[in-house]
């Protein structure tokens, strides 16, 4: 496996904190959320830093490749197609699913979340071959992060070193090691970071991520919305008495500090890794943009059919990498029993059906909160009006989470926005007249002429019940 490129000591680019991320001492390289960008249409900011030779890296949250589906050839292409726009050197995804199988009964849920696979034979061997497939799709290397869980899943046969271990053996892939990861699996799974990390094949490290958290009654939040935790830099000092990594990288998703104090988690980083100094101090090495990288706005991929065959290194740089594939009707086997497994949890998490033999029913109601509430926030970002409609947060909360107790995510949050308001008209609230008046005219702006007559929407409301 050939070494990865040094990207450095970097943070994740976040619209909020663009001016901030500019002005950052030093900085080598950043990540973006890949569904959060447009190849054609990059922020100006990203194209500032782009310039000043600093390198980005898109980071998937929505493809899945944990599921028991094989990988969406659109969603590859999307990601492919924002490496090549910004010139990235690898792309990077999570050991997660995030929505049910066509294999499993009922219609396809969203999770809004990544959720843990099980550490199982099957689960492997259907990650493997999706792993595969999301490779030969790609014009550069991909690399994989372990995440941070609530919930164990019951029956498992691999501990976490042995199934990243044969992730990496089977497909040559890289791995993303979140240390604010391990320490929630040490808290909430009773998971020895160290263990993992004297366990893993460090040599397929392509970075590190590195954010904050809270406690909570017995219960590690990831919340990437506080500052990074003396226990998380342990962990970090951790792995780099094993290995210099590649790259670290601050992650921070909401309640942005300033510029200084973004800078002084940066510098605890360098710290940690011993690094003396701004890491951008010295001019980085090249290396490798992604094929038919053109800086500007309208970088563009060359075309699906050049860059899937562009990057065979990535599972087989000198052939150490010895490819399985398992028997068709075997792995479709298998894809079934993962997937009735994975909807079973979903449906419970998000549906309100019961918690699945084995699991710990308390550690699923907490996760169910989570995911609820996460909800909850996106919703109300994308439709800020309903919480001052509904008289506040609070309040807006509450309607929220009642909506959504039984009716899971399946057609995105804009839709799930309109959804809920229909779901309070037809109970005729709020009650407030004016407030109620105010909602009929959101809803009436966004989802058609008027809002359907109460016949129909309480007809809709029972067929809801009964699905």
């Amino acid at each position: 496996m050939k070494p990865m490129a040094h990207l450095g000591v970097g943070i994740g680019w976040r619209p909020e904190i663009a001016g901030a991320v500019e002005g950052l001492p030093g900085l080598d390289w950043v990540e973006v959320v890949a569904e959060n960008i447009c190849p054609g249409h990059l922020p100006e900011s990203l194209l500032r830093l782009l310039e000043r030779g600093v390198r980005v890296v898109p980071h998937g949250v929505s493809l899945g490749i944990g599921g028991a589906d094989r990988p969406d050839p659109a969603k590859l292409a999307a990601l492919a197609e924002r490496a090549v726009a910004l010139g990235a050197p690898l792309v990077t995804e999570h050991i997660a699913f995030v929505r049910t199988s066509s294999v499993a009964p009922g219609p396809v849920l969203e999770a809004g979340h990544l959720l843990p696979v099980a550490r199982t034979r099957d689960a492997l061997d259907v990650l493997c071959e999706n792993v595969r497939i999301a490779q030969d799709a790609l014009p550069v290397p991909l690399a994989l992060e372990n995440i941070a869980a609530l919930v164990s899943w019951p029956g498992e046969e691999l501990t976490e070193a042995q199934f990243l271990t044969e992730l990496v053996e089977r497909t040559g892939v890289r791995l993303l090691i979140d240390v604010a990861n391990l320490h929630t699996n040490r808290v909430n799974r009773g998971e020895d970071p160290v263990a993992v990390l004297d366990g893993i094949p460090l040599e397929a490290l392509a970075y590190v991520h590195v954010a904050g958290g809270v406690e909570r009654g017995g219960v590690w939040h990831d919340t990437h919305a506080h500052p990074v935790p003396p226990e998380v830099l342990e962990v970090l000092a951790e792995l780099r008495a094993r290995v210099d990594p590649p790259g670290v990288l601050l992650e921070r998703d909401d309640d942005f500090p300033g510029g200084a104090e973004l800078a002084g988690e940066l510098a605890a980083i360098r710290g940690v890794l011993g690094g003396g100094g701004p890491a951008g101090a010295v001019p980085a090495p090249p290396f490798a943009r992604s094929p038919g990288f053109r800086p500007g706005p309208r970088a563009s991929h060359a075309g699906a059919a050049e860059v899937a065959g562009s990057g065979p290194e990535r599972a087989a740089d000198d052939g150490e990498v010895e490819v399985a594939h398992a028997d068709d009707s075997a792995l479709d086997a298998a894809r079934t029993r993962v997937g009735i497994g994975q909807a079973a949890l979903l449906s419970a998490l998000v549906g309100g059906t019961p918690v699945p033999e084995g699991f710990d029913r308390q550690r699923v109601r907490v996760q169910a909160r989570a995911l609820a509430a996460k909800r909850a926030g996106i919703v109300a970002g994308l439709a800020p009006e309903l919480p001052r409609i509904l008289g506040g947060e609070d309040a807006y909360r509450e309607a929220f989470l009642g909506y959504a107790r039984n009716r899971p995510l399946t057609a995105g949050y804009r839709r799930d926005a309109l959804d809920f308001a229909e779901h309070l008209l037809v109970r005729d609230l709020p009650a407030d007249p004016a407030a109620r008046r105010r909602l009929t005219l959101w809803w009436r702006d966004r989802a058609g002429p008027r809002p359907p007559r109460r016949a129909v929407r309480w007809a809709r409301a029972l067929v809801g019940r009964a699905a």
